[in-house]
């Protein structure tokens, strides 16, 4: 059954509890998980066990369910002790995972930009900057296999696996179970604004579909700017109806909105749940 989530990190409360306190009274119980709403970086170095144990209580007393955790770091960054570092994050992060009540770590494989992991740089499409991907994610698959966790990968045009070619690609040439895909129609649309959407979409599902263990839900206007759901142009019933066709029964992460978007953006999606 597809339900509707959020980055908790839409919210902006005191504390966690109150947070998630903000996520249920929109009727949503799936969370993408950020550490900082616990008060942590992004990417630590430790994630101590009562932070971890509040996490836990908090979700599970709520009734909240971690649909992943992020663990987004430059997978592809020119400087490989920029990456060294990133990974070394990453591996606390796996060994936290299942504790915080998920098995998925959701990921960023990165841009040649030093300075922005989401920006785009005209070196992404070199041999170099997809080897050095390569790497980050051999060595990030060990981790998973180590803690029996997927990593997900997410398509975005200012990244490496900056389409859904490029994510097939990479999935067939690693060849691990444990890598999956993050799908987000609006960087699937946002990356061919000359073509249709409905056919955009169906594109990247006939390469991805049976390997989403995420779907996103942010949209895209006519000039590839992101937007709120229901505020641009991906087809959100055929969206829905796509992830039906390819066995997807997981949440629906909202995200790329503000806390005045959420009751406009879960009506959108509602409705696209209710025809598809």
């Amino acid at each position: 059954m597809i339900e509707i989530g959020i980055f908790e990190k839409t919210f902006r409360c005191p504390t966690f509890g109150e947070t998630l306190d903000a996520v249920a009274d929109q009727g949503l119980r799936h969370i993408q998980l950020h550490l900082e709403a616990a008060g942590l970086e992004p990417m630590p170095l430790d994630v101590p066990d009562a932070t971890r144990r509040t996490i836990r209580e908090e979700t599970t007393s709520r009734g909240i369910a971690v649909a992943g955790l992020s663990a987004t770091y430059n997978m592809a960054h020119p400087d490989p002790a920029v990456r060294a570092d990133g990974l070394a994050r990453l591996a606390v992060l796996a060994a936290a995972c299942r504790g915080l009540g998920t098995s998925t770590l959701t990921l960023c494989t990165g841009t040649r930009d030093p300075d922005d992991k989401w920006r785009f740089h005209p070196d992404n499409g070199t041999p170099a900057a997809w080897a050095d991907l390569a790497a980050s994610m051999t060595a990030a698959l060990a981790l998973a296999e180590r803690h029996g966790l997927s990593l997900a990968i997410e398509p975005e045009p200012a990244n490496v696996i900056r389409d859904a070619p490029a994510a097939r690609r990479l999935l067939d040439e690693l060849g691990s179970e444990r890598l999956k895909i993050i799908l987000d129609p609006a960087n699937i649309v946002a990356g061919a604004l000359d073509r249709d959407p409905s056919d955009t979409l169906a594109a990247a599902f006939a390469l991805l579909g049976g390997d989403i263990v995420v779907a996103h839900a942010k949209d895209v206007d006519a000039a590839g700017r992101f937007r709120p759901a229901g505020q641009g142009i991906v087809p959100w019933p055929v969206y829905v109806g796509l992830l039906r066709e390819s066995g997807f029964a997981g949440p629906l992460i909202l995200h790329s909105l503000t806390e005045a978007d959420v009751a406009g953006c879960v009506a959108t999606l509602n409705a696209a749940i209710e025809v598809s």
